[in-house]
């Protein structure tokens, strides 16, 4: 069966997370996503973590399924060659600072004469107009602006960011979507449009209901650390050898609960009658369960929990998960071949498609290693063109790369 995305091709321009996750979506569904990289490659690439073949972690966890093509944009060749594959694309993304797509005559304005069935995903950290559009931002800066770090972590402490770039990544994500929309709205009209998404955005929506209750209140809400202003009991508590979290939302799963748990005569008191109440006293329920937890191991809990239907799981490190047998039941881990090591390690997409299904995993591109088979075979240049492009500097040599 075909891809979904089969025959879509998107000339990514993005670097780092939050464009290459999105793109990196595209890809798993089928679409051809052409990785036009500077001749020192995606800054990514060179990030302080445990590398393989050269690239780091973060680079591979977010490129896999792209092919990569080094041009110099700097050349002017280089952007006539950019500007070849643009005209052949359906997607551009792209997350320069503002004005650099501009200065190299590849903003949607110049793109959209040459082709205006493309759709053009501009990805900032606050957009591209207005007073704050030549500000740089990252992800935890972001966060910190937001308001979105102020609920991470507990009451009278300082904020925390997610140890995941959670900004990028869902930027990422909602930028996908809106390509996907996109497209479809293409095939009435015929016509491409531009999209912008911005972290910062993204990150204050992302505060939810949070800032809905400010604004109903005109409080500010503290960080719940793991606690729920809105249920109880939510949080984590501690077995006889070992530590869980469990959520009860609802008077159906309290029920459970209770039945779970014998329906002990101080869980049936009137200030734990309903969530609200549960919520208004949970200083007062929390050591109760807590007693009644630390009585029996984690593993008995587990069990009796899960079958009565109260959800609840272990507290557990990452080793634990990549050997828990969730992660093996759901496939979600496997192996994806790549140009120099052999394979690497690899994280399907968290979604399945049965009619369309994802396209089996290669991973992340060498620097280079497609330039040559993409001027060749998606632009049709001849290799006397190419060379000439080498011997202006708009590619590398062909030693220096795979490609």
């Amino acid at each position: 069966m075909s891809a979904a995305l089969e025959g879509v091709r998107v000339a990514d321009f993005s670097h780092v997370i939050a464009g290459p996750y999105c793109t990196m979506i595209l890809a798993d569904m089928g679409a051809r996503v052409i990785k036009i990289e500077p001749p020192h490659g995606d800054a990514a690439r060179g990030y302080s973590s445990p590398d393989l073949a050269g690239d780091s972690t973060v680079f591979l966890s977010y490129n896999r399924n792209k092919q990569s093509i080094v041009l110099d944009l700097a050349v002017a060749a280089g952007r006539e060659v950019a500007r070849d594959i643009v005209a052949r694309a359906d997607i551009l993304v792209e997350n320069f600072a503002t004005g650099v797509m501009q200065r190299l005559g590849l903003d949607y304005a110049a793109l959209e004469e040459i082709n205006p069935r493309l759709i053009y995903c501009s990805i900032s950290a606050y957009g591209r107009s207005g007073a704050f559009a030549g500000r740089a931002g990252y992800d935890q800066v972001v966060q910190a602006e937001s308001g979105f770090m102020s609920l991470n972590g507990y009451p009278g402490e300082e904020p925390l960011r997610t140890p995941l770039a959670m900004i990028d990544l869902t930027t990422g994500m909602f930028a996908a979507h809106a390509i996907l929309g996109a497209l479809y709205a293409r095939e009435a009209s015929g016509r491409g449009q531009y999209i912008e998404a911005a972290l910062f955005d993204n990150a204050f929506a992302l505060t939810g209901y949070y800032t809905m209750n400010y604004l109903m209140t005109g409080v500010s809400p503290p960080p719940p650390g793991n606690k729920s202003p809105v249920a109880a009991p939510i949080g984590v508590y501690v077995a006889a050898d070992g530590r869980f979290f469990m959520t009860v939302a609802g008077q159906g799963v309290w029920r459970k609960l209770l039945e779970v748990l014998g329906n002990p005569p101080e869980l049936l008191a009137q200030a734990f009658a309903d969530n609200a109440a549960r919520v208004r006293h949970e200083a007062q329920l929390t050591p109760i369960l807590q007693r009644l937890f630390e009585a029996a191991p984690l593993a008995h809990w587990m069990e009796r929990l899960r079958a009565g239907g109260v959800p609840a799981g272990p507290i557990r490190s990452i080793a634990a998960a990549v050997n828990s047998p969730e992660v093996k039941e759901r496939g979600i881990l496997g192996q994806a071949p790549h140009s120099k090591a052999g394979t690497v390690p690899n994280l399907r997409l968290p979604v399945t498609l049965a009619g369309t299904p994802l396209i089996a995993a290669r991973g992340a591109p060498v620097l280079g290693e497609h330039t040559r088979a993409v001027l060749s075979d998606f632009l049709h240049y001849d290799p006397a063109r190419i060379a000439g492009l080498e011997q202006q500097g708009a590619i590398p040599p062909a030693a220096s790369t795979q490609g």
